[in-house]
């Protein structure tokens, strides 16, 4: 056979926003090898008449860096077409982990990343493979993985690693923060793509204490980029506060001359300065200087799904602090608390921030097994009926269930029209899929199939070909994955082909398939017809499309590119 793989018939979108064409896409030894005739015979054919082949999408910003260990086919960032996906976001990972500190990485993971630290504790299992973060990388390979990874290398383990519990209390000593400073560019040397870190508010975990990072003073972020400034390569992820923004990237730029990328620019929520208009236009700014300093934006809105027993949206507020160190007696105990309510009731009815209290009010009740006819209901609307306070009526149905009602606010990007300015910026990457993260909250690892079927095919604000572009070549320039991203000769044969007449997201699903039983939320793709990483077809209409005990194509990225 001339190929292992010939897709025919198809509408070329190679990933620039070059304007499409027709024709054949060949791969043999893992590239591509013939694009727009390919005469010859292939091991596999797959015609493609009236539809899209297309780069793999890139995804910058996922979690899975507990899950790599028990899923390797990285669900569900395939179903959507996602070939290549960025772990250690926000400055959390599993990686470097003394064996003394497992049970303080999961718990933080628990709390700040909505992950279940039973599924964790049965998927991660009792002896971690690894302990370094090159260890880990070593793992990952070991193991197998369905898609490419870039990993970043997270400022929370590296801070445990070398202050153990103290990293959660204290700011570091130089000789510490020269220990973590080895350690990042080790892990850099290693093929780290990055440093990442976070000072956000809402970062919160165990026992209600701060994330290690956001302890940290700005000495020391500054200190721990500048390894990457020393090997002159990779990228700073950071999740923003108000200690580190956009002063503080510019100063950090200017000090290491290395690429920073920052979550999130939303519609409608700022934990910067400045509401998001303004944030954008101060990043155009700076952007014009030639500083690469690019927000992240999502086009879904997003959506929180929560219980009272993980009240995520509420535990950035200071009278949440003793919920969050509280079991969930505890936390039972506080809500039938008389004072507590009338905080809770002052503080998202008439006296917190208007934006807050805006969102609150747009709240649904998600899942209600006690009366199941009030689902999907807004909690305002069935308040008023009974003649009782929204947040009265939440906390009871939450203490009837034993804290399992399920409750749904709308965070940020719910006004579209606010939404569709920073998708079109040039200075903006898409990323915040948040893929393995708050997996029984939300569910934005479809972000690519959503972005094609709602923005561009349902509302047509972009072309098919700047859509996909945005979802292939800028994310991998941001991130300096050098080899991914675009469709051409030579290239890995990262592909999607799809139906740009049907592509989509359907609705969010519950299933019970994370280790220990515990639950998350999906999406199913539609429209997707193949995934191909490395040459190798991962999926087929819908289905696995490798042996899930086998061999699989995926690679991990060291430095942003694959072993030569």
């Amino acid at each position: 056979m001339d190929y292992e793989l010939k897709i025919v018939g198809a509408e070329i979108v190679d990933g620039s926003g070059r304007e499409r064409y027709r024709g054949d896409v060949a791969v043999k030894d893992r590239r591509v090898v013939a694009l727009g005739k390919a005469p010859g015979r292939a091991s596999v054919t797959i015609d493609a008449g009236g539809l899209v082949v297309s780069p793999g999408f890139v995804d910058i910003h996922t979690h899975y860096d507990a899950q790599v260990m028990w899923d390797r086919m990285l669900s569900i960032s395939p179903w959507h077409g996602v070939t290549t996906a960025v772990i250690g976001n926000c400055g959390f990972g599993v990686a470097p982990t003394r064996p003394e500190h497992r049970s303080l990485i999961t718990r933080t993971l628990e709390k700040v990343e909505g992950m279940s630290v039973e599924a964790l504790d049965a998927g991660l299992g009792a002896d971690w493979p690894f302990q370094t973060f090159p260890e880990y990388l070593d793992a990952i390979e070991k193991r197998g993985i369905a898609i490419n990874l870039g990993v970043l290398v997270g400022h929370t383990p590296v801070r445990f690693w070398v202050m153990g519990e103290a990293a959660t209390e204290r700011t570091a000593t130089p000789e510490e923060i020269a220990r973590m400073k080895a350690i990042v560019r080790q892990a850099i040397d290693a093929g780290a793509i990055g440093f990442a870190t976070s000072k956000a508010s809402t970062h919160i975990g165990y026992g209600g204490r701060p994330v290690p990072s956001r302890v940290a003073d700005l000495a020391e972020i500054k200190a721990l980029a500048g390894a990457l400034g020393e090997a002159g390569r990779g990228i700073m992820q950071a999740t923003i506060g108000k200690e580190l923004f956009l002063d503080e990237f510019v100063e950090i730029f200017r000090a290491t001359g290395r690429p920073i990328t920052w979550t999130a620019l939303l519609a409608g929520l700022s934990f910067g300065v400045g509401d998001h208009l303004q944030q954008l236009a101060r990043s155009e700014a700076i952007a014009a200087e030639g500083l690469k300093i690019a927000p992240q934006v999502t086009p879904r809105p997003l959506n929180f799904e929560y219980q009272f027993k993980a009240p995520f949206p509420f535990e950035p507020l200071s009278l949440f602090k003793s919920v969050s160190a509280a079991d969930t007696g505890g936390k039972a105990r506080i809500y039938a608390d008389p004072e507590f309510r009338r905080a809770f009731a002052e503080r998202m009815l008439t006296k917190g921030a208007p934006a807050f209290r805006a969102t609150f009010a747009k709240t649904v009740i998600g899942q209600y097994a006690p009366e199941p006819e009030l689902e999907e209901r807004l909690l305002f609307d069935v308040a008023r009926e009974r003649g009782v306070q929204p947040t009265c009526l939440a906390l009871d149905m939450a203490l009837r269930t034993r804290l399992e009602a399920r409750f749904r606010m709308p965070v940020a990007n719910h006004e579209e029209s606010e939404v569709a300015p920073l998708l079109k910026s040039a200075c903006t990457v898409i990323g915040l899929s948040d893929a393995g993260a708050h997996a029984s909250q939300l569910c934005d690892a479809c972000l690519p199939t959503y972005l094609l079927g709602h923005w561009v095919r349902g509302k047509a604000a972009f072309s098919l070909e700047e859509g996909v572009r945005m979802l292939t070549s800028r994310p991998a320039e941001v991130f300096g994955l050098v080899d991914r991203g675009r469709l051409r000769l030579g290239a890995p044969a990262d592909l999607v082909v799809f139906d740009p007449a049907t592509i989509g997201a359907s609705k969010l699903r519950r299933v019970h398939d994370f280790p220990a039983g515990a639950d998350r939320l999906v999406s199913d793709a539609t429209g997707v017809e193949a995934v191909v990483v490395n040459g190798t077809v991962i999926r087929r209409r819908d289905v696995d499309a490798v042996d899930l005990l086998g061999s699989l194509p995926g690679t991990v990225l060291r430095g942003g590119r694959a072993a030569a």
